[in-house]
């Protein structure tokens, strides 16, 4: 990637400057799979050079907030929140507008960005690569986890990608989604 822009999460896609085909590099395999591992954790947020992308923020997804959040929820409109089902009591969601996109996303940048929730902070699109799976009816967030190649720069980081795809392709049909099944394969010890 070199004489590429610098990769920031707050770019708009209009500035981007590599082409939607053009592979991306995803990191060696097994540095990002400990470091997806500490997000899932909790531990950290993730890492990932979105370069302005904002597939994940107009995919029609809902985010789950939940009650211990109070900086994000002192950021998004209440009205904006529902209860979320299924879920521990005081967890709400944050719905998409008519276009499908979150609403917390002005001018093509995430008005809420150093106050979004855990969800957000969380969110990779290289687990579907990683795992070896499609996203569910997410044409935009398939099309970005595409371009993405992960390095191996020894054999144990093939042996741990070949691991997390096993256990991926084990839980085809048993995991809710393709998201789940992603996760479930990258928390896999």
């Amino acid at each position: 990637m070199a004489g590429a822009q610098a990769l920031h999460p707050h770019r708009p896609p209009a500035e981007l400057t590599l082409d939607d085909d053009e592979p991306l590099p995803a990191g060696d395999f097994s540095a990002w799979l400990r470091g997806m591992r500490r997000a899932l954790g909790g531990e950290q947020a993730s890492d990932v050079p979105c370069a302005g992308c904002t597939a994940c923020c107009t995919s029609s997804q809902f985010v789950h907030i939940g009650p211990d959040e109070v900086d994000t929820l002192a950021q998004v409109p209440r009205r904006l929140l529902f209860a979320a089902p299924y879920m521990p009591p005081g967890t709400v969601v944050l719905g998409y507008d008519e276009n499908g996109h979150c609403p917390m996303l002005v001018d093509g940048r995430c008005s809420i960005y150093e106050h979004r929730p855990r969800a957000c902070r969380t969110y990779d699109c290289r687990v579907f690569p990683a795992a070896g799976v499609e996203p569910d009816d997410k044409p935009t967030i398939a099309r970005r986890a595409r371009r993405w190649r992960f390095a191996y720069p020894t054999d144990g980081d093939r042996a741990e990608h070949e691991a997390v795809r096993a256990a991926a392709a084990a839980h085809e049909g048993v995991a809710a989604g393709a998201t789940e099944r992603a996760v479930f394969a990258i928390r896999r010890p």
